[in-house]
């Protein structure tokens, strides 16, 4: 037997449930796929991917801007629009047959070929991003609609290169990202479309067109005569295989991301096929950041295809920069698992000053643009936005903050006043933000006192109390502590407890304290109790939150 057919029957061998989270028998099938990996000092094993170190450039930047823009962004219905239009009676549903056609007919390989993005503007938006404060920049490659965004040779049939746009996005949003010198990323989400997209295959159970199967069930041949003819639908949708346990209630998937409880398992020729589709964008765009949209690394619970990713991103980059520059995030990470990566916290931040680097991601509104938010004038408020890019850094924590984009490739007008107010606070008080540690408490106030827990991937944003200006968050740099206050208080003076002289975090007594953005300095007293600042009469602008810079 070759030597490439004996791993290839190795690879098969290995059971699809039951691997070790820590140690995969990944050294005999690592170059099974067609992409091969990089080889340096990190091998695809947990322990190995442990000795990981965070860059920099990544704990320095502090604040990152992404477009989660893809064809789903068409219809402006909001997040998982291609899974819940095929869900009966669901508002997606509804919508999608009044305005597309039933779901046998219009399938979600339609919508994306009516998707255009014919106003993308790449330049113009990573320009405004860069402008608002981002340092880094990341936009989506594919989603759970199993898309890729990119000129995929792995997905030659169902790329944006070949339908909807016809064109390169993460050239385009590459290109962008590097002329405006912000570092480039981009998040990967496509491992899940296997049970994901299941609903596809049903059919309605009641009305006209019960019992008519919906398209993800269609093949190439079901395309003759049609605008998709020659096209497989089956390797956009990936359902020829059985259905997972319960797959008739929606929201079992939710009990079944990390692959267990009664899902459907992928099997070996779908695993390397992401495999290769990740490869072949972290080699072709050079990206410094991956974020995927999985429980730890993509389908680490039944395959090692995502400790190979991330062993050859990591050796890759430190061969090419002559050290290691790439950051991976991923999520619900246990204890050695948050040292292989960079822990990403969806809509959520960590109620403590975290030992490693960390990261929200959270967006203004859905994830994928909804027209609804708009109307209803539904997003988050650039103070919202600030004050969570002000309590994750406080936590040693990055933000990363979805602005998103209408399926013509714009944002509207009440984004765009958002992300410029946000650029507004950033050009004053980001002397406090970049760059900065965590001092040795995060904060003081009524808010950490009773905080909201993090649940599954995070979701404890906007659970906690709002805050007030007797809620202050710290960061320190250089020999400078930065008080961050959150509102600016009726009476104009600041006491910050956590200060007082004699206590266990100062240990040298105040000698100046300064608004930042402006020189002079401002009168205060020190006394045990704690750090009592006197404020200018003039409010600055956004007072909803300022920085103290405090020697």
């Amino acid at each position: 037997m070759k030597r490439r057919q004996l791993l290839m029957h190795m690879a098969a061998a290995i059971p699809a449930i039951g691997l070790s989270r820590y140690a995969y028998a990944a050294s005999a099938v690592m170059d099974v796929g067609r992409e091969p990996m990089a080889t340096g000092p990190f091998s695809p094993s947990w322990d190995s991917l442990a000795e990981y170190k965070t860059p920099d450039w990544f704990r320095n930047a502090k604040f990152g801007i992404w477009a989660h823009w893809g064809p789903q962004c068409e219809p402006e219905f909001g997040d998982w629009y291609a899974r819940e239009m095929y869900i009966e009676g669901s508002d997606a549903y509804n919508y999608h047959v009044k305005k597309y056609g039933h779901p046998s007919v219009f399938g979600f390989k339609d919508v994306i070929h009516q998707w255009k993005a014919e106003q993308w503007d790449p330049e113009r938006l990573v320009a405004l991003y860069k402008k608002a404060g981002a340092k880094y920049f990341v936009a989506m490659a594919n989603h759970h609609d199993n898309f890729d965004l990119y000129n995929s040779k792995y997905q030659p049939e169902w790329n944006s290169t070949r339908i909807g746009p016809k064109k390169d996005l993460i050239k385009e949003w590459s290109k962008a990202a590097r002329k405006n010198g912000l570092p480039f990323g981009v998040s990967v989400h496509a491992t899940h479309a296997w049970s994901w997209f299941e609903v596809a295959q049903k059919a309605d159970k009641k009305g006209a067109l019960a019992g008519v199967p919906y398209d993800g069930v269609q093949t190439r041949a079901d395309g003759k005569g049609k605008w998709w003819e020659g096209r497989d639908p089956q390797a956009l949708y990936a359902q020829n295989h059985p259905l997972s346990k319960n797959s008739d209630n929606g929201g079992e998937i939710h009990k079944q991301w990390d692959w267990g409880g009664g899902v459907s398992v992928p099997d070996q020729a779908y695993c390397e096929k992401f495999y290769n589709r990740t490869v072949e964008l972290i080699n072709t765009y050079d990206p410094q950041l991956v974020y995927f949209d999985d429980t730890a690394l993509p389908l680490s619970q039944v395959s090692d295809v995502g400790v190979r990713i991330a062993a050859h991103m990591y050796n890759r980059s430190i061969a090419r920069k002559g050290k290691l520059e790439a950051v991976i995030n991923g999520k619900v990470l246990d204890a050695q698992q948050r040292k292989t990566m960079v822990w990403d916290i969806e809509r959520g931040q960590s109620n403590a000053i975290e030992p490693l680097p960390w990261q929200t991601c959270t967006c203004i509104g859905s994830w994928h643009y909804d027209r609804r938010v708009y109307d209803n004038k539904g997003y988050k408020s650039g103070k919202t936005v600030v004050h969570t890019l002000i309590d994750v850094v406080s936590k040693n924590g990055n933000l990363l903050l979805n602005v998103p984009v209408r399926g013509n490739g714009t944002i509207d007008e009440q984004e765009l006043a958002i992300v410029e107010e946000i650029g507004r606070w950033m050009a004053v008080n980001g002397e406090g933000i970049y760059d900065t540690r965590p001092w040795s408490v995060f904060g003081e106030g009524p808010v950490m006192e009773a905080p909201a827990p993090i649940a599954a991937q995070g979701f404890n944003e906007g659970k906690n109390k709002p805050y007030t200006a007797a809620d202050i968050r710290f960061t320190a740099k250089k020999g400078a502590v930065y008080a961050f206050v959150m509102g600016w208080p009726e009476d104009g003076k600041v006491s910050i407890k956590s200060m007082g002289a004699g206590g266990a975090h100062l240990k040298k007594a105040v000698t100046r304290v300064e608004l930042v953005g402006r020189k002079a300095a401002l009168a205060f007293k020190q006394t045990a109790e704690g750090l009592q600042v006197t404020l200018p009469g003039d409010q600055p602008a956004l007072a909803y939150a300022f920085a103290l810079k405090i020697a």
